[in-house]
Protein backbone atom coordinates (compact mmCIF):
# COMPACT_ATOMS: atom_id res chain seq x y z
CA UNK A 1 0.00 0.00 0.00
CA UNK A 2 1.01 3.51 -1.44
CA UNK A 3 1.52 6.34 1.42
CA UNK A 4 -0.18 8.10 -0.92
CA UNK A 5 -3.18 5.72 -0.81
CA UNK A 6 -3.23 5.89 2.49
CA UNK A 7 -3.24 9.38 3.46
CA UNK A 8 -6.18 9.13 0.67
CA UNK A 9 -7.96 6.85 2.94
CA UNK A 10 -6.99 8.87 5.99
CA UNK A 11 -8.29 12.07 4.11
CA UNK A 12 -11.84 9.83 3.27
CA UNK A 13 -11.99 8.88 7.11
CA UNK A 14 -11.94 12.08 8.32
CA UNK A 15 -14.51 13.23 5.36
CA UNK A 16 -16.82 10.76 6.53
CA UNK A 17 -16.58 11.56 10.35
CA UNK A 18 -17.30 15.36 9.04
CA UNK A 19 -20.45 14.28 6.93
CA UNK A 20 -21.87 12.60 9.96
CA UNK A 21 -21.54 15.20 12.48
CA UNK A 22 -23.19 17.23 9.62
CA UNK A 23 -26.45 14.78 9.49
CA UNK A 24 -26.55 14.90 12.88
CA UNK A 25 -26.61 18.17 13.16
CA UNK A 26 -29.22 18.50 10.72
CA UNK A 27 -31.42 16.38 12.44
CA UNK A 28 -30.55 17.86 15.83
CA UNK A 29 -31.62 21.49 14.09
CA UNK A 30 -34.79 19.75 12.76
CA UNK A 31 -35.74 18.12 16.06
CA UNK A 32 -35.63 21.67 18.09
CA UNK A 33 -37.93 23.52 15.51
CA UNK A 34 -40.52 20.66 15.73
CA UNK A 35 -40.61 20.75 19.08
CA UNK A 36 -40.63 24.53 19.30
CA UNK A 37 -43.25 24.16 16.72
CA UNK A 38 -44.99 21.19 18.75
CA UNK A 39 -45.26 23.70 21.54
CA UNK A 40 -46.53 26.74 19.94
CA UNK A 41 -49.15 25.13 17.71
CA UNK A 42 -50.06 22.67 21.34
CA UNK A 43 -49.06 19.71 18.24
CA UNK A 44 -48.93 16.32 21.06
CA UNK A 45 -48.62 14.49 17.91
CA UNK A 46 -45.22 16.25 16.72
CA UNK A 47 -44.11 16.68 19.94
CA UNK A 48 -44.37 12.77 20.33
CA UNK A 49 -42.24 12.28 16.95
CA UNK A 50 -39.75 14.40 18.37
CA UNK A 51 -39.05 12.13 21.95
CA UNK A 52 -38.86 9.28 19.42
CA UNK A 53 -36.38 10.81 16.72
CA UNK A 54 -34.39 11.63 19.68
CA UNK A 55 -32.86 8.26 19.64
CA UNK A 56 -31.65 8.92 16.20
CA UNK A 57 -29.04 11.43 17.64
CA UNK A 58 -28.14 8.63 20.33
CA UNK A 59 -27.10 6.81 17.46
CA UNK A 60 -25.10 9.14 15.66
CA UNK A 61 -23.34 9.67 18.86
CA UNK A 62 -22.20 6.37 19.14
CA UNK A 63 -21.21 5.84 15.66
CA UNK A 64 -19.29 9.33 15.38
CA UNK A 65 -17.95 8.48 18.75
CA UNK A 66 -16.79 4.79 18.02
CA UNK A 67 -15.52 6.03 14.52
CA UNK A 68 -13.81 8.54 16.40
CA UNK A 69 -11.91 6.53 18.76
CA UNK A 70 -10.66 3.60 15.59
CA UNK A 71 -9.19 6.49 13.78
CA UNK A 72 -7.26 7.27 16.88
CA UNK A 73 -6.31 3.78 17.92
CA UNK A 74 -5.31 2.50 14.01
CA UNK A 75 -3.80 6.12 12.66
CA UNK A 76 -2.49 7.63 15.60
CA UNK A 77 -3.33 11.13 14.11
CA UNK A 78 -0.58 14.30 14.23
CA UNK A 79 -1.45 17.36 16.35
CA UNK A 80 -3.39 18.79 13.76
CA UNK A 81 -5.42 15.73 12.77
CA UNK A 82 -5.77 14.83 16.54
CA UNK A 83 -7.29 18.15 17.02
CA UNK A 84 -9.79 17.84 14.60
CA UNK A 85 -10.94 14.31 16.25
CA UNK A 86 -11.46 15.24 19.16
CA UNK A 87 -12.92 18.65 17.88
CA UNK A 88 -15.55 16.00 16.20
CA UNK A 89 -16.13 14.14 19.42
CA UNK A 90 -16.81 17.34 21.38
CA UNK A 91 -19.54 18.58 19.03
CA UNK A 92 -20.97 15.16 18.92
CA UNK A 93 -21.50 15.21 22.78
CA UNK A 94 -23.39 18.64 22.68
CA UNK A 95 -25.29 17.63 20.05
CA UNK A 96 -26.58 14.62 22.01
CA UNK A 97 -27.49 17.14 24.79
CA UNK A 98 -29.39 19.75 22.53
CA UNK A 99 -31.33 16.36 21.27
CA UNK A 100 -32.16 15.73 24.65
CA UNK A 101 -33.16 19.52 25.79
CA UNK A 102 -35.19 19.36 22.43
CA UNK A 103 -36.99 15.91 23.79
CA UNK A 104 -37.66 17.85 27.08
CA UNK A 105 -39.51 20.87 25.46
CA UNK A 106 -41.82 18.22 23.41
CA UNK A 107 -42.59 16.50 26.37
CA UNK A 108 -43.62 19.74 28.37
CA UNK A 109 -45.61 21.10 25.33
CA UNK A 110 -47.56 18.12 25.88
CA UNK A 111 -48.42 18.72 29.34
CA UNK A 112 -49.81 22.51 28.13
CA UNK A 113 -51.02 21.07 24.84
CA UNK A 114 -54.59 21.41 26.09
CA UNK A 115 -54.60 24.87 27.70
CA UNK A 116 -54.56 28.35 26.65
CA UNK A 117 -51.34 29.71 26.66
CA UNK A 118 -51.14 32.62 23.90
CA UNK A 119 -49.28 35.61 26.11
CA UNK A 120 -46.92 33.21 27.62
CA UNK A 121 -45.78 31.46 24.31
CA UNK A 122 -45.89 35.14 22.87
CA UNK A 123 -43.10 35.51 25.59
CA UNK A 124 -41.60 32.56 24.50
CA UNK A 125 -41.97 32.71 20.76
CA UNK A 126 -38.70 35.11 20.46
CA UNK A 127 -36.88 33.45 22.33
CA UNK A 128 -37.39 30.20 20.53
CA UNK A 129 -36.34 31.24 17.26
CA UNK A 130 -33.10 32.99 18.51
CA UNK A 131 -32.22 29.67 19.81
CA UNK A 132 -32.96 28.21 16.27
CA UNK A 133 -30.83 30.22 14.43
CA UNK A 134 -28.66 30.51 16.83
CA UNK A 135 -27.70 26.62 16.34
CA UNK A 136 -27.28 27.21 12.45
CA UNK A 137 -25.03 29.76 12.90
CA UNK A 138 -22.98 27.67 15.52
CA UNK A 139 -23.15 24.43 12.83
CA UNK A 140 -22.31 26.24 9.71
CA UNK A 141 -19.26 27.86 11.47
CA UNK A 142 -18.32 24.42 11.99
CA UNK A 143 -18.69 23.27 8.52
CA UNK A 144 -16.50 26.28 7.36
CA UNK A 145 -14.07 26.65 10.16
CA UNK A 146 -14.82 30.10 10.60
CA UNK A 147 -13.78 31.83 13.78
CA UNK A 148 -15.42 35.30 13.10
CA UNK A 149 -19.05 33.20 12.85
CA UNK A 150 -18.49 31.20 15.58
CA UNK A 151 -17.45 34.43 17.59
CA UNK A 152 -20.67 36.08 16.49
CA UNK A 153 -22.25 32.86 18.05
CA UNK A 154 -20.82 33.79 21.88
CA UNK A 155 -22.48 37.62 21.13
CA UNK A 156 -25.66 36.21 19.82
CA UNK A 157 -26.00 33.34 23.40
CA UNK A 158 -25.90 36.84 25.47
CA UNK A 159 -29.46 38.07 23.55
CA UNK A 160 -30.45 34.36 24.33
CA UNK A 161 -29.50 34.61 28.19
CA UNK A 162 -31.26 38.05 28.13
CA UNK A 163 -34.60 36.82 26.77
CA UNK A 164 -33.78 34.01 29.80
CA UNK A 165 -33.73 36.46 32.80
CA UNK A 166 -36.81 38.67 31.51
CA UNK A 167 -39.14 35.58 31.14
CA UNK A 168 -38.02 33.70 34.39
CA UNK A 169 -38.67 37.03 36.29
CA UNK A 170 -42.17 37.43 34.34
CA UNK A 171 -43.08 33.70 34.99
CA UNK A 172 -42.15 33.75 38.67
CA UNK A 173 -43.93 36.97 38.82
CA UNK A 174 -46.96 34.80 37.58
CA UNK A 175 -46.46 31.52 40.18
CA UNK A 176 -47.01 34.39 42.89
CA UNK A 177 -49.59 35.89 41.49
CA UNK A 178 -51.68 32.44 40.56
CA UNK A 179 -50.59 29.52 42.91
CA UNK A 180 -53.03 27.66 41.67
CA UNK A 181 -51.43 27.38 38.17
CA UNK A 182 -48.06 26.42 39.55
CA UNK A 183 -47.51 23.06 37.54
CA UNK A 184 -48.50 24.87 34.34
CA UNK A 185 -46.12 27.69 35.14
CA UNK A 186 -43.45 25.09 36.18
CA UNK A 187 -43.27 23.49 32.59
CA UNK A 188 -42.98 26.69 31.14
CA UNK A 189 -39.91 27.47 33.27
CA UNK A 190 -38.81 24.50 32.44
CA UNK A 191 -38.98 24.78 28.78
CA UNK A 192 -37.45 28.82 28.53
CA UNK A 193 -34.67 26.81 30.39
CA UNK A 194 -33.85 24.25 28.72
CA UNK A 195 -34.14 26.86 25.26
CA UNK A 196 -31.32 28.66 27.43
CA UNK A 197 -29.02 25.37 27.70
CA UNK A 198 -29.56 24.40 23.88
CA UNK A 199 -27.67 28.38 23.86
CA UNK A 200 -25.19 27.43 26.19
CA UNK A 201 -23.98 24.32 24.07
CA UNK A 202 -23.82 26.56 20.96
CA UNK A 203 -21.40 28.33 22.44
CA UNK A 204 -19.67 25.09 23.74
CA UNK A 205 -19.81 24.12 19.96
CA UNK A 206 -18.65 27.84 18.90
CA UNK A 207 -15.46 27.92 21.12
CA UNK A 208 -14.60 24.96 20.19
CA UNK A 209 -14.72 25.69 16.11
CA UNK A 210 -12.84 28.82 17.68
CA UNK A 211 -10.27 26.55 18.74
CA UNK A 212 -9.60 24.23 15.50
CA UNK A 213 -9.46 27.28 13.26
CA UNK A 214 -7.30 29.36 15.41
CA UNK A 215 -5.39 26.46 17.48
CA UNK A 216 -6.49 29.57 20.24
CA UNK A 217 -8.84 29.19 23.09
CA UNK A 218 -11.58 32.10 22.84
CA UNK A 219 -10.02 35.62 24.27
CA UNK A 220 -6.52 34.50 24.10
CA UNK A 221 -6.01 36.60 20.82
CA UNK A 222 -9.76 37.23 20.17
CA UNK A 223 -8.79 41.06 18.94
CA UNK A 224 -6.73 39.16 15.64
CA UNK A 225 -9.93 37.92 14.22
CA UNK A 226 -13.06 39.90 15.95
CA UNK A 227 -13.80 42.87 13.16
CA UNK A 228 -12.53 46.24 14.81
CA UNK A 229 -14.59 49.37 14.41
CA UNK A 230 -13.17 51.23 11.72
Amino acid sequence: MTTEHIVTSYEDELASLDSKIAQMGGLTETLVAQAFDALCKGDVASANNVILDDAKIDEFELEIEEQAVTMIARRQPMALDLRQIMVAIKITSDLERIGDLAKNIARRSIAVANEDHRTTLRGIERMGQAVSRLLQVALDAYQRREPVTALSVLDQDEDIDSHYNSLLRSMLVFVAEEPDQLHTRSNFIFIVKNLERIGDHCTNIAKVVHFIATGLQVGEAETLIRPQPE
